[in-house]
């Protein structure tokens, strides 16, 4: 009989026409959309599947053999588990009838229209299909005779699970070291399946002016000898090699190039590290690549300047800024900045205030050097000027607290119109002080070869200068420069076509990379964030085009919003409270903190304990309220109060006095036998002590004792002197200890002492939790 444990083979196929969907809800990789319909049907299909599998795997019935009776109820149990699960993954075969091109995919929701598939467009460029408007949804019902949707037929597919793919690159120059990381985090978080000899692209970094960075690969064979395979679950070893001879040998070439400019080296760019606010960082950078520094401390209570100063006049050199703090983790790029320098002179100079809200919580400061890459065509054909822009740019980066008596002289002078000299006056064309003896001669040779801009940025040219022939003004704004690599620069970093962000899918599209590094940095979903109750770096995630109301009135992320919302106990009360409400719930201990009652230690010199009690709930009335309290109006605490104790009806207390009197005066003179012991006011303690005699006669002893009698009837300031257990005498002089380190009064450190028996770490963090301080209760 066959194995009852053996998968059903699942059949299903299905035509459906194609949708590509709109640019900002791609899908990645091999993934499609499919109807719900299409569920339906699948599990149908298996549930017949199943029921067919559970037929055919089981022998003649026999109504007379215990033996296939039972095998019946085991496939009919079975029949009943499987007929409504699906095989994971779920993987399809997709053909184009029109050309015959196939392709495996995964599905990645069913919640596409009905009589629709939609596709990415990895499968909709090997299926062969036509490129729409890339923002358009075209449907079914609209279509029209010429952009009419190619119907495809979607086959379920149970593919093996590969062990092996040999990936060879379509260019040279691929460096396994700097993309397999990279290939291996794609293929997991986009792809369930693999085609042999189809072309695999791997997005890499973003260049300037939003275009791409791509690794292309034929995927050239797998194992098990299939045409497709599964890559979920399962250990794919990857192999990489080259497309053929020529190819190995310029990959190994421009790989050595590239070493030959790895970051260190003479011809490469400067390694970065840590800055020193009284010392410049000179260091240079190749075009198109970043020079990373990192400012760990400052003085945030004053202003900071960060100027970059680039040698050769060097325009083409940007300064860039981004705080490293819990909702700002990534280092400063074109497309991911908080602050920037880009404009063309060679000084750049960013000033931070203190008052600055982006600098809130800044744990350091990372500050970039980059280069800008010419595009090709920017330099004519000269090939002196192509090896130029080869060559890394040198700067010096200086990072300072400026000066506040210079501020004050700078701010102090200003621009007057008087003359340096009463004789002189100023050209019209130059604008230059002039002597008047010789101002009519200066105006006319001025005038024939020196020209004013006319739009108004006040610089002068000689007509005849190149530098008057490339000068130019932006019509979008009021950038200006004198060099065609300026304008170039200032064109594809400020005006460019719409981008749509490459990390999230918002409807915005950006026409500059500052306002692309402005979402990314602010309300992108996938800016990523140090999340306070996970603390995890994770994407901060919302929709940037609708705000979710909460997340802004809680000052919270999205994320953070929803993982505040787990629970977890109180550690000072055990109440249940949410993780985002705990630092309210907490203020609201504070408060009580600040209002709660001192504790009241017990009247004995001796004793480590207080009148009613602490609870380690930083309750200073716990024992009075459980009926444990001291029960007496002389402020003993209940321990010391025991041994006085008689029923006698005392109104006046003289009967109490003269109790108080004799177990003194015993104290005195015979002690209590204690080795422990060291109360000044028994013989045993004066003895340990070292003080002799160590015993009291009562006619000595009777001096000693009517001082303290005497203070009875004063309230319960004066102390009583009385003998007590070891435990009780180490937590006085423990509480004496923590009260003397001056932060806390003695009454709560007795109290501390007393909730935690005597732990000194338990005290202090008792205080902490508890205790107001003496400054907090002076303030009251």
């Amino acid at each position: 009989m066959a194995e009852l444990l053996e998968t059903p083979v699942l059949q299903w196929s299905a035509q459906y026409f194609v949708t590509r969907a709109p640019r900002h809800k791609a899908l990645p990789g091999d993934k499609m959309l499919l109807p719900p319909s299409a569920l339906e049907g699948l599990l149908s299909a298996s549930a017949n599947a199943a029921a067919e599998f559970s037929k055919q795997s089981l022998p003649a019935f026999d109504p007379y053999n215990s033996s296939t009776y039972s095998a019946y109820k085991q496939a009919e149990a079975q029949y009943q588990d499987q007929k409504q699960q699906l095989p994971y993954p779920l993987t399809f075969r997709l053909v184009n009838p029109e050309n015959g091109h196939a392709v495996y995919a995964g599905i990645r929701e069913f919640s596409a229209d009905d009589d629709e598939v939609v596709v990415s467009d990895f499968i909709a460029e090997i299926l062969g299909l036509p490129q729409p408007n890339v923002d358009d949804h075209i449907p079914v019902d609209d279509a029209t005779e010429t952009n009419a949707p190619t119907q495809i037929t979607v086959h379920v597919k149970q593919l093996p699970k590969g062990t092996f793919v040999k990936l060879r690159p379509l260019e040279a120059g691929y460096n396994p070291d700097d993309w397999r990381a990279l290939l291996e985090q794609y293929l997991r978080q986009n792809y369930t399946t693999l085609t042999n000899k189809e072309i695999l692209v791997v997005p890499g970094g973003k260049g300037i002016g939003g275009t791409n960075e791509e690794f292309r690969f034929l995927i050239d064979g797998f194992k098990p000898d299939v045409d497709g395979v599964c890559i979920v679950d399962t250990d794919l070893e990857v192999d990489i090699e080259a497309l053929n001879e020529e190819q190995a040998r310029e990959t190994l070439k421009r790989i050595i190039d590239k070493s030959a400019k790895a970051p260190g080296t003479d011809a490469g760019s400067s390694k970065g590290g840590d800055l020193d606010l009284f010392r410049p960082q000179e260091g240079q950078v190749l075009p198109g690549e970043y020079v990373d520094y990192e400012l760990a401390s400052w003085n945030k209570a004053l202003p900071l300047e960060i100027e970059l100063s680039a040698d050769d006049d060097g325009g083409d050199v940007d300064l860039l800024i981004s705080p490293f703090s819990a909702h700002q983790r990534s280092k400063p790029t074109l497309e991911e900045h908080v602050f920037a320098d880009l404009d063309d002179r060679p000084r750049k100079r960013i000033r931070l205030e203190p008052s600055n809200v982006e600098l809130e919580h800044a744990e350091a400061l990372f500050i970039s050097v980059h280069a800008y890459a010419m595009e090709e065509g920017t330099t004519n054909g000269d090939s002196t000027s192509h090896q130029q822009a080869e060559n890394p740019r040198r700067f010096t980066l200086q990072v300072r607290h400026p000066d506040p008596a210079a501020e004050t002289i700078d701010s102090s002078i200003t621009a007057s119109d008087d003359p340096p000299d009463p004789n002189d006056t100023r050209c019209k064309n130059c604008t230059q002080w002039i002597p008047k003896s010789s101002i009519f001669l200066h105006e006319n040779f001025c005038l024939r070869n020196n020209i004013l801009c006319p739009h108004g940025c006040g610089q002068v040219f000689l007509k005849s200068s190149p530098a008057y022939a490339s000068h130019w003004h932006c019509p979008h704004d009021l950038s200006f420069g004198s060099t065609p690599v300026s304008q170039t620069k200032h064109n594809t970093l400020s005006h460019l076509p719409p981008l749509h962000c490459p990390s999230c899918a918002t409807l915005e599209t950006f026409s500059s990379l500052s306002a692309l590094a402005h979402h990314r940095t602010t309300t992108c979903p996938s800016k990523l964030i140090l999340c306070q109750f996970c603390h995890l770096t994770v994407p901060q995630e919302g929709d940037p085009d609708v705000p979710n109301a909460e997340a802004l009135l809680s000052g919270l992320t999205v994320h953070e919003l929803a993982d505040g919302a787990r629970t977890t106990e109180c550690h000072l009360c055990d109440r249940i409270t949410r993780l985002r409400d705990m630092a309210t719930h907490l203020k609201s201990h504070d408060f009580d903190r600040l209002e709660r009652p001192p504790p009241l230690p017990c009247r004995n010199a001796m004793c480590g304990r207080t009148q009613d009690g602490c609870s380690k709930k930083g309750d200073t009335r716990a024992g009075s309220r459980m009926g444990q309290g001291s029960g007496n109006d002389l402020g003993l605490c209940s321990v010391c109060f025991g041994p006085l104790y008689v029923s006698l009806f005392d109104p006046e207390g003289k009967a109490m006095r003269r109790r108080i009197e004799r177990r003194l005066l015993a104290q005195l003179s015979t002690g209590c036998g204690k080795i422990y012991c060291s109360n000044t006011f028994c013989a045993t303690g004066r003895k340990n002590s070292g003080i002799l005699p160590g015993g009291v006669g009562i006619k000595d002893a009777m001096p000693m004792v009517k001082p303290l009698l005497d203070g009875l009837g004063k309230g319960k300031d004066s102390a009583l002197w009385f003998c007590v257990d070891k435990g009780s005498q180490r937590k006085r002089k423990l509480a004496e200890m923590l009260a003397a380190e001056g932060v806390y009064g003695f009454a709560w450190c007795a109290g501390a002492v007393e909730a935690e028996n005597g732990e000194l770490d338990g005290s202090r963090k008792w205080l902490s939790n508890w205790a107001p301080t003496k400054v907090e209760e002076a303030r009251r």
